[in-house]
């Protein structure tokens, strides 16, 4: 696990048959109270804790996991990661968060054909990823997690319940999957997704000063150019209709 700032690490995901988003613990330390961004793929739940504990921070701590949002590769080990953390509570978008309920996992996959594939691959039986959600966030709202005031940004496009997560004192950016390093974007045809949504999320994002961009996946980025997400929407703008 890196540290990329004080409290902000960084937890590198291990890409196999499929990618393994990239997770983050956000949270002073010394508050008790952390939440783990994202899960990852299947079977690197042990993988992450391990990375977690080799931090010193204790599991008892994790407060809470959230979601960027709800695919496979950002959800697969979420059952790993809460049978070695029981009490810690799942915060995902409403717009997700009442199809996971309702055992509609379409999110999770994308398409059907994804989800055929990966179901051979992993042995995955239908309904494995319904949960009880803890709490239903929207956008808009401002979490203090352990001394720490992060705003929630809903950035439809990439999935219709995306979020990004701000700290605006030290202008960190996560935003899942909807933007990453060198000029490149999430998929927008899978479904819930919508290019339209993701162009104008873009925009939304680019309003935003960001010193550090911290991705789902591809590497993170410490010292981001003035104007790097604005000129990733219009690289990508004529596609996105």
């Amino acid at each position: 696990m890196h540290k990329i700032t004080e409290g902000v690490y960084f937890i590198q995901g291990q890409d196999e048959f499929i990618p393994d988003s990239h997770v983050y613990v956000i949270g002073k330390p010394g508050t008790g109270d952390l939440s783990v961004i994202d899960a990852g793929l299947m079977g690197k739940g042990r993988y992450k804790i391990d990375s977690i504990l080799e931090e010193g921070i204790e599991l008892s701590n994790i407060k809470r996991v959230i979601m960027t949002h709800t695919h496979l590769d950002h959800i697969g080990c979420l059952a790993e990661i809460r049978k070695e953390i029981p009490h810690a509570e799942l915060w995902v978008h409403k717009s997700e968060a009442e199809p996971l309920e309702q055992g509609d996992e379409r999110t999770i996959w994308g398409m059907d054909m994804f989800q055929s594939m990966c179901q051979a691959q992993y042995g995955i039986k239908p309904g494995a990823f319904k949960s009880t959600v803890d709490r239903m966030l929207e956008g808009g709202e401002t979490l203090n997690i352990g001394d720490m005031d992060w705003e929630v940004l809903h950035i439809p496009g990439h999935s219709q319940g995306s979020i990004g997560l701000y700290y605006r004192p030290e202008k960190i950016l996560i935003p899942g999957d909807v933007v990453y390093a060198d000029y490149a974007i999430g998929r927008f045809d899978l479904h819930g997704a919508s290019g339209a949504q993701h162009r104008d999320s873009l925009l939304s994002l680019a309003e935003l000063e960001v010193d550090i961009l911290l991705p789902g996946h591809n590497r993170i980025m410490e010292n981001v150019q003035p104007g790097y997400i604005m000129e990733t929407a219009k690289q990508w703008e004529p596609y996105l209709t």
